[in-house]
């Protein structure tokens, strides 16, 4: 009996040994945590003072909606950028004061020239590919003759085909930033809200002879006339 009680009285004093050790013992040191991510989230665009300054407006519900036509052109707080494969709407919610409506871009469709099946609304990233700053110049060529167009006779080769200079990857981010900021924000949101939205079309804006804003969505149903 008195052997048992020694070891036991032994184990506990080893027991209190090795949590002295592991407190005083450093702490094993935690992953760095990672660089904030870049904020996703459309802020969408200012609205108007009213929806009667939009090209046309109509009621859904307690909710007006109003919308204005802006062909290829993709309009943001900065600069106006183009896109040749979308055409684009800016459209704005209004409401009573503290209304609130959820909102996706899967609410709205355009009809063109009549057409029996409208275009649904697409992603906003799916024009990064055809997105264009008519502001941007490529920089002057530098001056010298390259390896890829000279021939062997040392000239110019005057049927090489030359590549268009491409915008820089820095510029071409700030671009997609800008019209991610000003997409029409989706989710519960208090209205007046307003942003843009996409629909693709490859055709010119001079082939288009009417236009309707199709909306069904859940403040209601309505449609809106649209000037080409």
């Amino acid at each position: 009996m008195r052997t048992i009680l020694h070891s036991r009285a032994r184990l506990g004093s080893l027991a209190l040994l090795a949590a002295a050790f592991g407190q005083g013992a450093p702490a094993q040191e935690s992953p760095a945590p990672a660089k904030d991510a870049p904020i996703r989230e459309a802020t969408g665009i200012p609205p108007r003072t009213a929806p009667s300054e939009y090209q046309s407006h109509a009621q859904a519900g307690a909710v007006t909606i109003a919308a204005e036509f802006t062909r290829h052109s993709v309009a943001t707080l900065q600069a106006t950028l183009s896109t040749e494969d979308y055409v684009v709407v800016e459209v704005g919610l209004f409401g009573p004061p503290e209304t609130h409506v959820k909102i996706s871009r899967e609410d709205f469709s355009l009809r063109i020239n009549g057409k029996r099946f409208p275009l649904q609304a697409q992603p906003y990233g799916l024009i990064f590919g055809s997105l264009k700053d008519p502001e941007w110049q490529p920089p002057e060529p530098v001056e010298g003759k390259s390896k890829s167009n000279v021939s062997a006779g040392g000239d110019a080769d005057p049927g090489a085909i030359k590549t268009p200079p491409k915008m820089p990857i820095e510029l071409v981010r700030v671009m997609q930033q800008r019209v991610q900021k000003a997409v029409l924000p989706e989710g519960d949101r208090v209205l007046p809200v307003a942003g843009l939205v996409f629909f693709e079309y490859h055709g010119k804006p001079n082939g288009i002879h009417s236009i309707e804003l199709l909306y069904d969505g859940p403040a209601g149903k309505t449609a809106l006339k649209l000037q080409p």
